[in-house]
């Protein structure tokens, strides 16, 4: 009863007042134990649950949202783009339906940035529609719509980063959603050496899709290994040292998928390929995270290769190349961050040419204040932006970001 009352939002005096008029209309303590166990538990973070008296079913709702000011400068710091947004507004259902180890998770993207348009024209706002099937604490198997989870930068959320988003090097290597069969093993070891394994294999062309009439698929599977055991809470999915972590603790992963017949530039996400035509992609990914005592680093190696990255007319192409992601942090007390990022991408020589650089740099420089962990907080950065052998100057050096997070 306690933990419920104190779910609530409220002041304590407020609490004590409702729970006199609770108990004035109710005889017995069993009577109003039972009344406040189906009273929605807010808290914030942790959304607002709901479960019927019978325990059928339970249903949590979340919402998130990010707004985001963006300034972009030329090389002679004159401000070439102003950017002002809601950049995410999202809405999140989780929950079992009849028995707790059948659980589901529904998500809905509003902004611009989330609704995907599709080739069809339609826009999309579905973006994790999964239900999983979990029969111990070591498996579970999925169905539906969600992230691939190859890589560091895809499993943690967009609103677990210690910058107002993620790298270059993320954005351009990344596999996104998609849709078909997910599944995961987790050894279970809580006193030392650990691993776990994720699959799936998937349609191959991102978050709904729908139709794919060429047989294409895509495979991925994941290894991770805790050498010196698991994170606390939900270190290993959240960017900082917020667990504040007495032991070192340190994640070493890697990944390969491999996109059959891909009908997309990025596989999962970019332009259709012209002409119908379909490319074999791999993509493999690296990873490293190391924290202790509010001490964070990340390293993020990843990259895409395709045997034949260059199209007929001549300017389209796929990224093929590398990327490496490299990032530290510290946490004071729980409430400020900052943190360095270097990002760097390496195309491969064959499209040079058509991305206009040898090499692209990126360095960012942010300072985060968390009012209540990653669900409230506020974040600044600072990047500069430089290529190796570009074809032209005339691209942006600078770029500054503000961005206000918010997540019930």
């Amino acid at each position: 009863m306690a933990l419920l009352l104190l779910g609530l939002p409220l002041a304590a005096a407020a609490q004590r007042t409702t729970l006199t008029q609770v108990t004035d209309t109710v005889q017995n303590e069993t009577q109003l134990l039972e009344r406040l166990r189906n009273m929605p538990n807010i808290e914030v973070g942790n959304g607002i649950s709901f479960r019927p008296k019978n325990e059928r079913f339970e249903l949590t709702l979340r919402f998130r949202m990010q707004d985001l000011v963006s300034l972009s400068f030329d090389e002679d710091f004159t401000l070439r783009k102003t950017e002002a947004r809601v950049k995410r507004l999202r809405l999140r259902f989780d929950g079992y339906i009849y028995t707790p180890k059948l659980v589901y998770s529904v998500q809905l993207g509003f902004s611009s940035h989330d609704a995907a348009d599709q080739a069809d024209g339609s826009t999309n706002i579905v973006r994790d529609a999964v239900i999983y099937y979990i029969p111990d604490a070591h498996w579970n198997i999925g169905f539906g719509q969600t992230k691939i989870k190859a890589n560091r930068a895809r499993i943690n959320s967009s609103g677990a980063l210690q910058f107002a988003d993620r790298s270059i090097v993320s954005s351009q290597f990344n596999l996104d959603r998609d849709f078909g069969f997910f599944g995961e093993y987790d050894m279970g070891n809580d006193t030392g050496f650990d691993l776990a394994v994720k699959s799936s294999v998937t349609l191959g062309e991102g978050r709904n899709w729908g139709v794919s009439t060429n047989g294409g698929m895509i495979y991925m599977g994941r290894l991770e290994l805790y050498p010196f055991g698991r994170f606390s809470g939900k270190g290993a999915i959240q960017e900082g040292d917020h667990q504040h972590e007495e032991q070192v603790r340190i994640l070493l992963a890697g990944a390969y998928a491999y996109n059959h017949k891909a009908q997309r530039l990025k596989g999962t996400g970019g332009d259709v390929m012209p002409d119908d035509q379909s490319r074999n992609l791999g993509s493999y990914f690296a990873d490293f995270i190391l924290k202790y005592r509010g001490f964070a680093f990340c390293g993020d190696f990843m990259g895409r290769h395709c045997r034949r990255p260059l199209f007929d007319d001549g300017k389209t192409f796929v990224y093929s190349g590398c990327g490496l992601n490299v990032q530290a942090s510290y946490l004071f007390g729980g409430k400020w961050e900052v943190a360095l990022r270097n990002s760097t991408l390496f195309p491969e020589h064959e499209i040079r040419r058509l991305v206009g650089y040898n090499r692209a740099n990126q360095v960012t420089l942010g300072a985060t204040r968390y009012i209540i962990g990653h669900n409230l907080k506020v974040q600044a950065d600072f990047s500069y932006n430089s290529r190796t052998h570009p074809a032209t100057t005339k691209y942006n050096r600078w770029e500054f970001r503000f961005q206000l997070e918010l997540g019930l």
